[in-house]
């Protein structure tokens, strides 16, 4: 997969424990592929995201885990139930990963291939609105 590196997303990883380096580095091939469109920031000072009309997710490294951000407005579907925090967040849910745990590829990359068809739909925001507004 070929994408353009962010400076300050590469000194973010490099600058964490290698396992939090592999699960960040895993997660952003990810996003990656899940569109070729897909382009990396940093945002809030140090905080690396991935967009593309909108935040699809961030990366956030805790002191024993990797929090992934995604940013759906939880209407995104979890089947597998890889969601592990913020099910009632407004904007952003969580996938926690741990040191030793392997990541499931299929289900964040269907995530991630649904936030970001909802952000070219005009975002989770608009959404929603519709389907309060035509339920």
């Amino acid at each position: 997969m070929t994408f353009t590196a962010e400076p300050g997303v590469d000194a973010y990883i490099d600058a964490l424990p290698d396992w939090q380096q592999a699960i960040c580095r895993e997660v952003r091939e990810l996003v990656h592929a899940a569109d070729p469109e897909v382009v990396e920031t940093i945002k809030r000072t140090r905080q690396p995201y991935f967009v593309l009309q909108g935040n699809i997710c961030a990366l956030l490294a805790a002191k024993d885990h990797v929090n992934v951000f995604l940013y759906d407005g939880a209407i995104v579907p979890d089947p597998e139930g890889i969601i592990t925090a913020g099910h009632d967040n407004k904007t952003a849910r969580t996938v926690a990963i741990r040191e030793g745990e392997t990541i499931n590829a299929k289900a964040l990359t269907a995530m991630f291939r649904q936030i970001i068809v909802n952000n070219r739909a005009g975002g989770w925001r608009k959404l929603k609105r519709e389907r309060e507004d035509h339920p």
